[in-house]
């Protein structure tokens, strides 16, 4: 049978592997190069998060 203390380590280990697993995950994803994105789309950032510059009296498109 599995003590209290060596379920809490194996806990501990578990939570903090996969907490690092998370955060090797992200940093890949954010620095992963796209290999098919359209050329018109490189020159211009599009998507969510993407703000235009708003210019004072001009009229929304």
């Amino acid at each position: 049978m599995i003590s209290d203390s060596q379920l809490y380590t194996l806990a501990l280990f578990l939570g903090s592997a996969s907490m690092l697993l998370i955060v090797l995950y992200h940093f890949l994803e954010v620095n992963a190069q796209d290999e098919n994105v359209d050329e018109s789309l490189k020159s211009e950032k599009v998507g969510v998060g993407a703000v235009k510059p708003v210019v004072a009296g001009a009229k929304a498109e």
